[in-house]
């Protein structure tokens, strides 16, 4: 009934079955809780024990009043009851032992030995004005003794292991069963508060731990051995108050929880109606003990039967150790509170509408969940999205929701589209395990394609062509080009489409068409060059380079000739391709190198003469020909040369270039005698060129033929600095001559030297040696005898018997 955003950490239900029968005529009194069953005592004196379903194993009837208390030991084998007509029975649920006392007074408590089921163990307490231990004896005799009386009656006990707890009027008593001492005594802080009313409540946390709750107040206690030096007299062991604080309403019972504590409590308040006190609805708080106060960690209120007729002493708190179970008794209702598990968090969280949260919990949580499947709660948080207009989110989910489940993504399909977001979820369609029906991706489409060319166009790159029926998206963009040709989207998009469908051919055209960079690509990657025969102009006109390259790479594919041919009415482009081909080879288009002479002329002049050098399959006469109408005088002149007409060729550089260097440049280039005379007559009347060969003549023609022939009094530029140079030409030669002179001679006698030395080295001769004229070994076998050999330098060896005469030819 919590409201709030903090999660509760307990979980209520009513214990049923049984137990709503029996409260219907009775009312319950007492509880005690064993991790097997429960024992429940009532107002009507009976005692019933009942599974952990509230169900009905077996019923004794013990009394016509009132059940008190209800005792079991460890093992769950014994039972204690004492009921309000001082009636006591100890017996044995599963054997025939049986202890019966009656007395004078009300019995409030009775506590049997936790081991009970030990023969030496056979203890028990009762509570009424005194505090008597029953111990069984010799011959089965059961021996009272009195461990407390005079302090008003006994309201509560607690035995665990050798310690008994108990309450009377004046506070909590602690006795150490093995020394019989009592070891201390913790007084009750508000004595104002009458003890029936408001009773005490003992709770065991472990063997040394009290936890004491009366009134408002609760105190935890830790019972320690004492230093052997500290003892004198007192007992070995005392008690220290760990924890102590007061609590905000009236405490009917405690119970430990991990290092926390669970706290009945009784609640009043005042009525605004009436203006008077009522009962409220008694509450349940967990609690983290401090030192000097508590932290509250949660806390609820119980509705419960009857609870506004209920006093404070009405409640009961019982717990089952093993399993964090805690029963809440009043008189006509009896509460479970469990410590809530990851389904109970996930219920929780699904209610605050924290799918996120619920999800992870349960994928973090998926092999101890039962109540909750991760896929129920996606499926809840995308209808949650969807709900809020997060559609982008929603789709996302999917892909992480919904996993390999085609039904299920097929199914979001649908409804995305019912809203109107395709759009939303197609960017995290499945495209590849799982693969949902053609239909879904062809809708999603048509959905894109009505609305978004771009969008469809980024699809179409993305998705595998095989998700869909191709035909049908193709014949649905053809139709939309029809009301717009030249969208450049659609035309790129159905390019892609007929790659896809393996129609290049038409691919092909579109890519041209939109001059697209790909368009290569493609030609290489399907081997398309049948496809561009007749579109190589077009290929050209998009990118001359890449198209002239790939053309070329393909030779064998597509020919030079039907390259020139498709490209017979754009010279332009024919030039372009002719020069590229004559670049790689100068001899594979050798039938196209006089129409490339024109093709040079016209649109690349400055590679004509590299190609007229180059080329030796170019028609001279041709070639001069068309020089000679454009007038590229350097290109005639080297026409004139290689045809061997030097003197016309020498002749146009100096009428048509008059550049005297470039004059002098050609005659040293031809080495002709005639050609230097006819250089020297037409320069001898202008005085630059007589300046220019001046400067340049000295190392291949003798300068007195120039100098004799300048006429007297003509005026000629730096002549003196001209004479001055061929002097220190002359004299450079003649030192360079010297020089050259001295190194041959060095390297001759050294040479000689080398030559000498080498001769005059000793040649091997060994048995494998033969004579030259008679063939057999040059050695003789008997090596101790005296022989002659001649040998040469060549390596000829001859017995000198064997050496032909002087006049031997």
């Amino acid at each position: 009934e919590d409201e709030s955003e903090e999660e509760p950490k307990l979980k209520y239900e009513r214990l049923s079955n049984g137990v709503t029968e029996i409260l219907q005529k009775d009312a319950a009194s007492c509880m005690t809780v064993h991790e097997k069953f429960l024992a429940l005592g009532t107002h009507y004196g009976k005692v019933y024990l009942l599974d952990v379903q509230g169900n009905i194993t077996q019923k004794f009837d013990v009394s016509p009043v009132k059940i008190n208390q209800i005792s079991l030991d460890e093992s769950g084998e014994h039972m204690g009851v004492c009921s309000e007509d001082g009636k006591v029975q100890v017996f044995g649920l599963y054997s025939a032992e049986e202890f019966h006392e009656t007395f004078d007074c009300p019995i409030k408590i009775v506590a049997v030995h936790p081991h009970f089921v030990r023969s030496h163990f056979k203890q028990f307490v009762t509570g009424g004005k005194k505090l008597l231990l029953y111990e069984r004896g010799w011959m089965n005799r059961w021996k009272p003794s009195v461990l407390h009386e005079g302090e008003g009656n006994i309201r509560n006990v607690k035995w665990r292991g050798h310690l008994i707890a108990w309450a009377n009027n004046m506070g909590v008593k602690i006795l150490d069963m093995i020394s019989k001492q009592r070891i201390t005594n913790v007084p009750r802080d508000d004595i104002s508060l009458r003890p029936d009313m408001y009773p005490c409540s003992l709770c065991w946390k472990d063997n040394l731990t009290l936890i004491i709750g009366w009134g408002n107040s609760v105190k935890i206690c830790s019972v320690k051995e004492r230093h052997a030096s500290e003892m004198r007299d007192l007992p070995n062991r005392y008690v220290e108050i760990v924890f102590q604080f007061d609590t905000e309403f009236y405490i009917s019972g405690l119970a430990p929880l991990c290092d926390q504590l669970v706290i009945l409590s009784y609640v009043k308040e005042v009525s605004e109606k009436m203006e008077v006190e009522c009962c409220a609805r008694p509450r349940l708080d967990i609690v983290q003990p401090l030192p000097e106060s508590c932290e509250e960690i949660s806390s609820d209120a119980l509705t419960v039967r009857g609870f506004q007729e209920n006093e404070c002493r009405d409640y009961h708190l019982e717990y089952s150790e093993g399993e964090s179970l805690f029963y809440i008794i009043s008189p006509r209702d009896v509460v479970v509170a469990k410590e809530r598990d990851q389904d109970d968090h996930i219920d929780w969280l699904l209610e605050k509408k924290k799918y996120e949260e619920a999800l992870m919990a349960a994928e973090i949580s998926q092999k101890t969940i039962k109540k909750h499947k991760i896929l129920d709660i996606g499926l809840a948080y995308i209808n949650h999205l969807v709900e809020n207009g997060e559609y982008d989110l929603a789709a996302r989910k999917c892909q992480k929701i919904l996993g390999k489940n085609t039904e299920l993504w097929e199914f979001e399909v649908y409804r995305f589209k019912e809203i109107g977001q395709l759009k939303a979820i197609s960017r995290y369609l499945p495209r590849r395990d799982p693969v949902l029906k053609p239909l879904i991706y062809e809708m999603v489409l048509h959905e894109f394609l009505e609305s978004d060319y771009e969008g469809f166009a980024t699809l179409i790159k993305e998705w595998p062509g095989d998700l869909y029926n191709n035909t049908i998206i193709v014949q649905a963009v053809v139709d939309h080009l029809k009301k717009d040709p030249q969208n450049r989207t659609l035309l790129r998009t159905l390019a892609e489409l007929y790659t896809y469908d393996q129609r290049y051919g038409r691919a092909l055209e579109i890519y041209l068409t939109l001059r697209h960079k790909d368009v290569f690509q493609l030609i290489h990657k399907h081997n398309l060059f049948s496809s561009i025969r007749d579109k190589i102009v077009l290929l050209m006109d998009f990118d001359s380079e890449k198209a002239v390259d790939m053309l070329l790479d393909n030779e064998d594919k597509i020919s030079i000739d039907r390259v020139v041919e498709e490209l017979e009415n754009r010279p332009e482009l024919q030039h372009v391709y002719l020069h590229k081909l004559f670049k790689r080879d100068h001899h594979k288009g050798q039938r196209y190198h006089e129409k490339q002479i024109s093709l040079y002329a016209e649109y690349d002049r400055p590679n004509l003469l590299p190609f007229l050098r180059d080329s030796t399959h170019c028609p001279l006469e041709k070639a001069l020909e068309i020089c000679q109408q454009r007038n590229f005088v350097e290109e005639t002149v080297y026409l004139l040369s290689r045809m061997g007409n030097s003197r016309s060729a020498l002749k146009m550089i100096m009428e048509e270039l008059q550049d005297v260097d470039k004059a002098i440049e050609f005659a040293k280039e031809q080495d002709d005698g005639e050609l230097w005379e006819d250089l020297i007559l037409y320069s001898i009347d202008k005085p630059p060129f007589i300046t220019g060969l001046l400067n340049n003549i000295g190392t291949h023609v003798d300068p007195i033929l120039l100098i004799h022939r300048i006429k007297e009094g003509m005026e000629i530029p730096n002549l003196r600095d001209s004479l001055v140079k061929i002097l220190q030409d002359y004299n450079l030669q003649i030192l360079l001559r010297e020089g050259c002179k001295k190194i041959l001679v060095a390297d001759s006698l050294s040479l000689l030297k080398k030559m000498h030395r080498t001769q005059m080295k000793g040649v091997l001769v060994d048995e494998e040696n033969i004579c030259e004229s008679c063939l057999s070994p040059i050695l003789p076998p008997d090596a101790s005898k005296s022989f002659n050999v001649v040998v040469f330098h060549c390596r000829h060896m001859f017995h000198k018997e064997c050496l032909p005469v002087s006049n031997t030819v």
